[in-house]
């Protein structure tokens, strides 16, 4: 089931109306093959290149599930995502049942790191796997039942490059397994969304991929200076309740939403002692990466895209990969 228009303000129901999306969004710029065309009419030419690691395959594959996906969850997802690229202003209304099916599930629990560190369960990816058919037929009635609860993840710190220490949340292996199956269904979504100059996270993507795009543009125009940014502390400074509004632009489902609130409220523990916080989160969890994306996508990257439209005097070529981006600017 899917639902049409912006999120309701009042006490929400499936509607079938239009209304326009936030910040005036149109079409999204695509993923493209490598071309000295721009993407689009009016778009700089070296953006036209974004999506280099794309040009392998075929193009329906940019925005499938992983290869471990059977068939079922394969079409499923790619039935969402058709929907998802054919109006911008749908709302779905049913997916928790694509996240809690024992074969996405399975796929999902795959696709975990085998020796990653466990979380305050002590649970890893081998003894979860021992009993693993039991364990997500359990997983998945209490999905179904509204009873799966997400618990604290393990505070841990990992050294910088400047000698500081990042932290990192180490969530249990079932939050992790349910957090990737939900991540999942959501990028068949956003992935009809995410802007072309978008890198970080995303599948069919890398880090290179988002140098290509900068040298692209750096070597095939006039640029007069280059800006780098990066969003000062950007994990911990996400707003838990504007994220969530984000969610819902698309997602009118409230089992989905309420999943991800639970993650969003579930606390750090640290030397045996649990703490809250009113923003951020945790970083380490498999759906983190596409949260913090969601997020930049409506409050960074379709203002630039507007700002660039609107204001810009000359071309302004934007690369962001995660919260680091870089906007060359030719001479005009």
């Amino acid at each position: 089931m899917v639902a049409r228009g912006g999120w309701p303000r009042g006490p929400r129901r499936e509607v079938y109306g239009r209304t326009p999306m936030m910040h005036g969004q149109g079409q999204s710029d695509r993923p493209v093959v490598p071309a000295k065309s721009p993407n689009k009419p009016g778009e700089p030419g070296a953006e036209g290149m974004e999506g280099r690691g794309l040009a392998k395959g075929n193009p329906s594959q940019q925005n499938a599930p992983r290869a471990q996906h059977r068939d079922g969850a394969r079409s499923a997802l790619e039935r969402v995502r058709e929907v998802a690229e054919r109006d911008k202003t749908v709302r779905f209304t049913t997916l928790l049942h694509h996240v809690y099916t024992i074969e996405h599930l399975r796929a999902a629990y795959s696709a975990l790191k085998r020796g990653a560190a466990p979380g305050i369960d002590g649970e890893t990816w081998g003894h979860y796997g021992e009993a693993l058919e039991a364990n997500l037929a359990d997983l998945s009635g209490r999905l179904k039942r509204g009873a799966y609860r997400a618990k604290p993840v393990k505070r841990t710190y990992i050294p910088k490059a400047d000698g500081r220490q990042r932290p990192l949340g180490i969530p249990t292996l079932e939050d992790k397994l349910v957090q990737r199956a939900t991540a999942d269904v959501m990028n068949a979504i956003w992935e009809a969304d995410f802007l072309g100059f978008s890198y970080g996270f995303r599948p069919g993507r890398k880090a290179h991929d988002a140098l290509d795009a900068l040298y692209t543009g750096l070597l095939t125009r006039k640029v007069n200076w280059v800006l780098d940014a990066d969003v000062r502390g950007f994990f911990d400074a996400i707003d838990p309740g504007w994220l969530v509004k984000f969610v819902e632009h698309r997602i009118a489902d409230r089992r989905v939403v309420r999943l991800i609130q639970k993650w969003l409220n579930a606390g750090v523990l640290e030397d045996g002692t649990r703490t809250w916080s009113e923003k951020g989160t945790p970083q380490g969890g498999s759906i983190s990466p596409l949260l913090a994306n969601v997020y930049l996508h409506y409050v960074f990257d379709l203002w630039a895209r507007r700002w660039r439209k609107t204001h810009a005097h000359g071309d302004v070529i934007v690369v962001r990969y995660a919260d680091d981006c870089a906007r060359p600017t030719p001479l005009c």
